[in-house]
């Protein structure tokens, strides 16, 4: 058969070797082609909540942000269902332990109420993410010459690498800035992420399966007493 493998002879892969990733340094993204990625958090905002003014004054600045772009940028959402057990644990504690029967009747009648929402469908969580790049000098294949070149002066081949990704991240950084100027202007916190949390990000996406559940931990919501 076409697909029979030859007796002896064994084949492996890995996942690193499908990505277009070379490494992860100076909290930026080296691609296997030379380019540089930053990754942005952003917060949201409830658009719908905000006055008819806000709402033009939000999206005005983000047609300004759009029109004032002279690089291609990425939006990511990650979406993640949202496991509230403990939270729902937490206020039937709060619910046993309260004095004013007032207060414990609307904690029951809140926890019925969050359990009704289960009911319907899973409650998500949604983190935001500004993918901005940077092409810079893209590999090429080295001539006969250079490689010799490289091979008897390593020392030389490492400076001038190094030289040169430095003066691409400056670049990279400037466009980064510019996001994060823009974006906070409309009320929105943003965060770049460093090099643990792009390669915790990256595993993420890459093993959906083992991060299937965000746990919604409990001082992550306020409980009044």
């Amino acid at each position: 058969m076409a697909f029979e493998m030859q007796r002896g002879k064994k084949t492996s892969s890995t996942t690193q070797g499908f990505l277009l990733i070379s490494e992860i340094k100076a909290d930026t993204i080296v691609t296997t082609d030379g380019g540089l990625r930053a990754v942005v958090a952003v917060s949201s905002t409830n658009f719908v909540l905000k006055s008819t003014e806000e709402q033009e004054a939000i999206l005005a600045r983000y047609q300004s942000f759009l029109n004032a772009l002279d690089f291609p940028i990425q939006v990511l959402v990650r979406s993640r269902r949202l496991d509230i057990g403990n939270y729902l644990r937490k206020l039937r504690e709060k619910e046993m332990q309260q004095a004013n029967e007032l207060l414990r009747v609307q904690t029951e009648e809140y926890i019925e109420y969050v359990g009704k929402l289960l009911e319907f469908g899973n409650i998500m969580s949604k983190t935001f993410y500004v993918i901005v790049p940077y092409a810079g000098s893209l590999v090429s294949t080295q001539g006969f010459a250079k490689k010799l070149s490289s091979i008897f002066n390593p020392g030389k081949e490492i400076y001038s690498s190094h030289e040169k990704f430095q003066q691409e991240l400056r670049v990279l950084n400037e466009r980064v800035g510019h996001i994060e100027s823009s974006l906070s202007s409309m009320g929105l916190h943003i965060m770049r992420l460093n090099s643990q949390e792009l390669t915790e990000l990256l595993f993420h996406s890459y093993n959906l399966s083992n991060v299937e559940t965000q746990i919604l931990k409990v001082e992550d919501l306020q409980i009044n007493n």
